[in-house]
């Protein structure tokens, strides 16, 4: 990206052998080597065909042979589709926390996007009766009928989006939601669209799909929003997805109906263009600040899939569970990877699901608390950073995070740690030094 930043959530030799039992082993199976040996034999050597062996006793008229092959080396070469993805940033900080808690450090973790509420009563108690009354065996495919019938109505009445259940497959998480429909839209040489800052998963997923990702630079000064006219000089007959997040995961920005509306008459005008709308976060949004689906921009359903899910919003970060809606081609073809890659969600967590979708439009009072909350931090962060010299802050109007620019700290040596080069190197000095764990950008 182009400011190097740093983004934090407010939350807190190898041997081949084989042993085989010979007292029912026919004599030419040894051939061209014969033996013969008494009952007290202890220990005897023997060459046959390239293969080097000793006998065992084991008891009367029972031998064992351990028989060791000439040295193989194996092949260890990974696939290349593995080895041109990057491992996740914000996981491996989080288990390097995690390690340190393990070892008795206090450290405060930033770094998973995860709030740290409890999931809300009538959702935990929705999971336990769902146990109890032996909801526990495999779901369809694309998730229960119940389910998906309540997103449909969550999508009609928060959303203003129509779909019916065939257009729903319900997933291990959005995330599983996302990498699905990646692979299933694109083909080898297309190119994704990333604006960034972004989350570090996307433009992996695009090269699992052996696609290329295009990364769209925005400026702290233009809250990270991305420019249409730069969309539109990057588009080409390789275009095949362009991913949007808002409110967006790492720097909280909220796209404003009028942009997302000029971003749509650009879409518009190329045909094999679709749009991955990941509103993961659409209820963790501060006033005057609102949400707008992409799909239900004109002419943008039959181009968009949209994906949501259940971790933030509510808490449920552990139950693993998103979605995805669109048109019904191409949710298809999501729901056949699917069959292939995990089966249905979990069952208990679909029940939990249904009683989240019934607390009330946008989650009511439960999120709504969760939500005050995340703003009140936010206040207080947001003043407190801007009070330290050197740091360039874009106020956050939704989702639970801070994208901040430290960057003018690049180039500091510190006694016993060196020199803080770059946005990895400051993320570690502060986990080493002040046990505060974040995420590099």
């Amino acid at each position: 990206m182009a400011a190097a930043t740093t983004s934090s959530s407010l939350l807190g030799s190898s041997r081949i052998g084989s042993r085989l039992n010979i007292s029912g082993l026919h004599s030419d199976s040894l051939n061209p080597t014969s033996i013969s040996f008494s009952s007290n034999l202890s220990a005897l050597s023997l060459k046959s065909s390239g293969s080097k062996g000793q006998l065992y006793s084991r008891g009367k008229g029972s031998v064992v042979i351990t028989q060791s092959m000439d040295r193989v080396e194996v092949d260890i070469s990974l696939s290349p589709r593995v080895n041109s993805v990057k491992p996740s940033k914000t996981v491996a900080i989080t288990d390097q926390a995690t390690a340190l808690v393990q070892a008795g450090v206090p450290v405060i973790r930033l770094a998973a996007g995860e709030p740290d509420f409890d999931t809300p009563a009538p959702i935990a108690e929705a999971g336990k009766n769902a146990i109890r009354e032996g909801h526990t065996r495999y779901t369809p495919n694309a998730g229960t009928m119940e389910l998906r019938l309540a997103i449909c109505h969550k999508l009609k009445e928060e959303n203003g989006l129509l779909y019916t259940p065939d257009q729903i497959v319900v997933s291990n998480g959005a995330k599983q939601s996302i990498v699905q429909a990646v692979l299933a839209v694109c083909s080898p040489g297309d190119e994704v669209l990333i604006p960034a800052p972004y989350w570090v998963s996307y433009p992996e997923m695009a090269r699992m799909a052996d696609a290329t990702p295009v990364i769209l630079p925005t400026s702290i000064s233009e809250d990270f929003l991305l420019d249409p006219k730069l969309l539109e000089s990057k588009l080409s007959e390789k275009s095949r997805l362009l991913i949007l997040c808002s409110p967006s995961n790492p720097t909280g920005s909220v796209y404003p109906r009028k942009l997302l509306e000029e971003i749509a008459e650009i879409v518009a005008r190329h045909p094999r263009l679709l749009v991955i709308s990941d509103e993961i976060y659409e209820h963790i949004i501060y006033a005057p600040a609102t949400h707008t689906s992409f799909a239900s921009l004109p002419g943008m359903w039959d181009r968009t899939l949209t994906v949501n899910g259940f971790s933030k919003a509510f808490a449920m970060t552990g139950w693993r569970l998103g979605y995805i809606a669109g048109p019904k081609h191409f949710v298809s073809a999501c729901n056949k990877l699917q069959s292939q890659f995990t089966s249905g969600a979990s069952s208990i967590s679909q029940k939990a699901a249904v009683a989240a979708l019934g607390l009330g439009y946008a989650g009511g009072e439960a999120v709504a608390k969760m939500v005050k909350a995340f703003r009140e931090r936010r206040d207080f962060l947001v003043r407190s950073f801007g009070e330290i010299d050197g740091v360039k802050i874009s106020e956050p109007r939704g989702a639970f995070y801070l994208f901040i620019d430290l960057s003018s700290y690049y180039g500091v040596v510190v006694d016993g740690f060196g020199t803080i080069s770059n946005s990895e190197s400051l993320c570690r000095y502060l986990l080493d030094r002040a046990q505060v764990a974040l995420v590099p950008g």
